[in-house]
């Protein structure tokens, strides 16, 4: 059986999916985005070390919890790292009847035939994807993050093409991803879809700058203010955000 490398676990999580759900964080994670708040979920092969039904029984505990809307959300770190342990994973919980939704920013989606054959068999026990979207420019998406957006928006069209509903969200960091030409050329790819049902503005906020200094980590963004509250809702309103 497949192991996995966890970094944490939320059992009553409020904001990853409908509903009530229970969160599970994976480790590792091959972006580097700049305002990241959990930096310690990046290393590769760290964490605690789970088969896939230790996971299974130790959620399931909290099933009657989740009502109707609710169910399980993997997270990161970056998820698709460890691809073939969400597979089964997921498998395992829609054997028991588990709403389940991935949480990704698609940085590892490579556009092959290979890796889609692996990704498509994770959809097929997927119900929902939330996806981030952390710039539409690819050179400053690269400089936010590390790597550019193709292989990303590449991944969002595919699960266009496997009609995959799926969340879009956006950190709104200012000077940086809030700008009218971002926002708008994000909208334009909102609207290219079919199969997104939300989009949710998440304004940048500096919590996790302890973490860097622990980790011996340089913070970039040390001099970046979070958003004010006007400018959130003007990205939300050019997005088309709740």
């Amino acid at each position: 059986m497949t192991k996995g490398y966890i970094h944490s676990f939320e059992s009553f999580g409020a904001v990853d999916g409908p509903g009530v759900r229970y969160v599970i964080f994976m480790q590792g994670c091959p972006m580097r985005c700049r305002y990241c708040h959990n930096p310690d979920t990046w290393k590769l092969n760290a964490g605690e070390e789970h088969d896939v039904d230790e996971i299974a029984t130790k959620v399931l505990r909290y099933k009657s919890y989740w009502g109707n809307g609710g169910g399980v959300t993997v997270s990161g770190g970056e998820a698709l790292v460890q691809m073939e342990f969400v597979t089964e994973l997921f498998k395992k919980l829609k054997e028991n009847d588990v709403n389940t939704c991935l949480d990704t920013s698609a940085g590892p989606y490579r556009d092959t035939d290979e890796y889609k054959a692996k990704f498509d068999e994770l959809m097929k026990y997927t119900d929902l994807v939330l996806f981030d979207i952390k710039h539409a420019d690819p050179k400053a998406h690269k400089d936010l993050t590390g790597i550019t957006n193709d292989n990303i928006l590449k991944c969002l069209y595919h699960l266009e093409e496997l009609k995959k509903p799926v969340w879009i969200r956006h950190v709104l960091v200012p000077t940086i991803t809030d700008s009218k030409e971002n926002l708008e050329a994000i909208k334009k790819i909102i609207d290219s879809l079919t199969i997104v049902e939300r989009v949710e503005v998440l304004p940048y906020h500096n919590l996790g700058v302890h973490k860097y200094e622990g980790l011996g980590i340089e913070y970039t963004l040390k001099d970046v203010p979070m958003p004010e509250t006007e400018q959130v809702d003007e990205a939300r309103k050019i997005l088309g955000a709740i």
